[in-house]
């Protein structure tokens, strides 16, 4: 049977290697992207897969963009919880903007697309959601209160959402990344980079791919007995 999947952040960074990774495994994958629509272009003309635009930070939103792509591709089966944004400062220095922006984007938007495909996973007895954490929502880091609060949060309600779903075979995991080699990374200044990267104790920045193939098998029938799991793919860096 071919599954469906939506992957949040879908065309560029981890999202992307995640849908690949996924479409690999023969899964159907809509790719979802808010802003840079030249990327999300590329995306689908060298993947094959489609993408769509629409902001996960806004309910109404979501909605409206499961329904399209539920009609398109068929009920959604596997849901990855990829998007993301900083907005680093001190906390003494951090404005309600950039905390409400952060906590909107990157746990405000796990609450809004589950809500909008929980209910039909429920009715078909399946489903796999992964949503992607970070280390730094485990181990805090300094200027990122709003980061490390959203991201540990999904962590809660990973938890939470796998209590609720098991009787119905719906599994919820996260994966918790360490620092990788994306654009996002790559806007770091050298010198911390460099300190980052001494700290990882397998010497280097993750790639997505590294990533992308521990959510790939989360999603697939042979996860079916792992729920409400953090995985930490950080090369060492954080161990709990």
């Amino acid at each position: 049977m071919r599954r469906t999947a939506i992957v949040t952040g879908g065309t560029r960074g981890l999202g992307k290697a995640i849908s690949i990774a996924l479409q690999s495994q023969g899964v159907e994958v809509a790719a979802i992207y808010c802003s840079n629509v030249g990327a999300a272009q590329a995306f689908s003309t060298a993947t094959g897969m489609r993408s769509y635009k629409w902001d996960v930070s806004d309910f109404d939103a979501c909605r409206e963009g499961v329904s399209a792509v539920e009609k398109d591709l068929g009920p959604v089966d596997i849901l990855v919880n990829n998007a993301g944004v900083t907005g680093d400062a001190m906390l003494h220095r951090m404005s309600a903007e950039q905390w409400a922006r952060v906590i909107d984007n990157d746990l405000g938007s796990v609450f809004n697309m589950c809500r909008n495909v929980i209910e039909g996973m429920r009715e078909r007895s399946f489903g796999r959601i992964i949503n992607i954490s970070s280390v730094n929502g485990q181990r805090g880091q300094a200027g990122q209160t709003n980061y490390a609060s959203a991201k540990a949060g999904i962590l809660g309600f990973t938890r939470a959402l796998a209590l609720e779903g098991a009787r119905k075979n719906i599994t919820v995991n996260a994966v918790a990344p360490g620092y990788c080699d994306t654009e996002m990374v790559a806007a770091v200044p050298q010198d911390i980079l460099k300190t980052i990267i001494a700290g990882i104790p397998v010497g280097r920045l993750g790639a997505p791919d590294d990533v992308a193939r521990m959510v790939a098998f989360l999603a697939s029938e042979q996860a079916g007995f792992i729920n409400g799991a953090t995985f930490s793919v950080n090369g060492g860096q954080y161990m709990s």
